[in-house]
């Protein structure tokens, strides 16, 4: 239910009386969540955030008395703000709620996974598709990948046990992200999206990249530097040096020369030696994938 239906039509002083009379500020105050703001004067919080668990708890109260609900379950963050809608409950209703939560699932970093974080991934393949989540997760950090594994797959105790050491041995070969990513995206999807996904991402890569689709390949590519390119220059041709500039991957014409002279330039992942781009190099009849050295990489879009 979206509790915009119930709070935007909230007059603010009834608000205020009838809610805001049941909490002190000493018991808001006290909340870990408030606490530990105030406690850094350089993070501090605003008027809007200290007021949310206001709002939470006279959201359980409406659901209470609108759907008999009875219990809220979160985060372990929340349990400030739920433990207020219990509260929230007895004082107006006389009822008794109840509040659930389990504990966060944290990066090594102390950030937790969430769509309040940047990088969140969802089930609904409509806003992440099934290769962005198999690269999300196989670009876990290795202090990440254990704990991950033991949360999200069903993978034995051994076989964890056995990517452990190989992400301490040989943590180039990225063997525990690589099954983490195949694992979840199939038991989420299905087992074709996820050998898809792994087939997509190698193509990104290599010289394949040509056959990923068109939605794919803009996906992939959504992270990277992109600029647009009329299609009368690339009709005409376009100096691989001088589009090399225009895409801020080299300063001067002489340092991407001399990048293209120790063959580190690519163009769709095919070394390019002094070439002129052109229609043949595009890919879906508007884009260009041009990279220097293994991870500066450029979209071209032609308009």
């Amino acid at each position: 239910m979206d509790n915009a239906a119930w709070l935007t039509t909230l007059s603010l002083t009834d608000f205020l009386r009838d809610t805001g009379k049941h909490f002190t500020v000493n018991q808001m105050v006290a909340k870990e969540s408030v606490k530990s703001r105030l406690e850094r004067p350089d993070v501090g919080i605003s008027y809007t955030e200290f007021t949310y668990m206001l709002l939470q708890a006279y959201d359980f109260l409406h659901l209470f008395q609108s759907h008999n609900c009875t219990v809220q379950i979160g985060g372990s963050d929340q349990w400030g703000n739920i433990t207020m809608g219990v509260e929230l409950v007895r004082k107006v209703a006389g009822g008794q709620a109840y509040g659930l939560t389990t504990p966060l699932m944290l990066k090594s970093d102390g950030t937790k996974f969430g769509k309040s974080e940047s990088g969140a991934i969802y089930l609904d393949p409509r806003m992440t598709s099934p290769f962005a989540m198999y690269q999300f997760l196989l670009n876990s950090d290795d202090a990440d990948v254990g704990k991950l594994l033991r949360f999200f797959t069903f993978l034995s105790h051994d076989e964890i046990r056995e990517l452990d050491e190989k992400t301490a041995s040989a943590p180039h070969e990225r063997a525990a992200q690589r099954a983490l990513a195949h694992a979840v995206t199939s038991f989420v999807h299905s087992e074709s999206d996820a050998l898809a996904a792994a087939n997509a991402g190698r193509a990104l890569f290599s010289e394949e990249i040509d056959t990923l689709d068109e939605a794919t390949l803009v996906e992939a590519m959504s992270d990277a530097p992109s600029s647009d390119v009329a299609r009368s220059e690339i009709v005409a041709g376009i100096d691989i040096v001088d589009l090399l500039v225009r895409a801020a991957l080299a300063s001067s014409r002489g340092e991407a020369r001399r990048f293209v002279d120790q063959g580190g330039v690519y163009v769709n992942n095919r070394k390019i030696d002094g070439e002129v781009v052109s229609t043949q190099h595009l890919l879906h009849n508007r884009y260009i994938v041009v990279r220097r050295g293994r991870r500066q990489t450029h979209l071209i879009r032609v308009a």
